[in-house]
């Protein structure tokens, strides 16, 4: 039998969506939930927007700067509740960004399409796992947002790997990592989950 801690679900499932890094987490605190996190993220999903659009992602010394901008104006707001009408919208535009990012810098780049949908098939089932389990009220241990590297260190990752012009060797590096970590992490968590009969209707009840 697997032994896991069950880590309880956070008071606010709004931040737990937002899969923040170490980073993004650091910045939060200097503002110590002050900050409102809607219009930072939305000012960010423009920012990459716009450099995706005239090319920054191809090219090897500016890509950095996407990861960077959107860290610097959605980081400060992991800190904060979440609890206004439409923060809900934070962590879907922040997957926006992430994967619009990471895709565009590999097709930019010429990375296989098949290693591109593997980086991104790992985020994706981390963030469906993730979001399962806090419907389920089994939330993943605090540690693995850090050695998940979040939203932010996955890609300044990309980005950096870039910028040493080893995006295709970086693809196939991450993908490796996530998949092993997120996989291996969500196996024994389940395996170790009391069997208790919650099923979809434990959504209904939480909300």
């Amino acid at each position: 039998m697997i032994s896991v801690h069950m880590t309880p679900v956070p008071r606010s499932t709004v931040v737990a969506y937002r899969d923040d890094g170490p980073l993004s987490r650091g910045m939060g605190m200097l503002v110590a939930g002050q900050l409102p996190p809607l219009p930072p993220v939305i000012a960010g999903a423009f920012v990459t927007g716009v450099l995706l659009i005239v090319g920054v992602a191809g090219s090897d010394g500016l890509a950095v700067f996407a990861p960077a901008v959107t860290l610097l104006l959605a980081g400060p707001g992991s800190s904060h509740p979440h609890d206004g009408r439409v923060d809900w919208l934070v962590p879907p535009i922040l997957r926006l960004i992430e994967y619009c990012f990471i895709a565009a810098c590999g097709f930019a780049h010429d990375v296989p399409p098949w290693l591109i949908f593997a980086l991104l098939g790992a985020m994706a089932f981390h963030h469906y796992d993730l979001v399962y389990r806090l419907r389920q009220r089994v939330y993943p241990p605090p540690w693995l947002a850090t050695f998940g590297l979040g939203w932010d260190g996955r890609m300044i990752a990309v980005a950096l790997a870039a910028v040493a012009g080893f995006v295709t060797g970086g693809f196939v590096l991450l993908a490796l990592y996530l998949w092993g970590l997120f996989g291996w992490e969500s196996i024994t968590c389940w395996l170790a989950a009391p069997r208790s009969g919650m099923g979809t209707t434990d959504l209904e009840t939480q909300e």
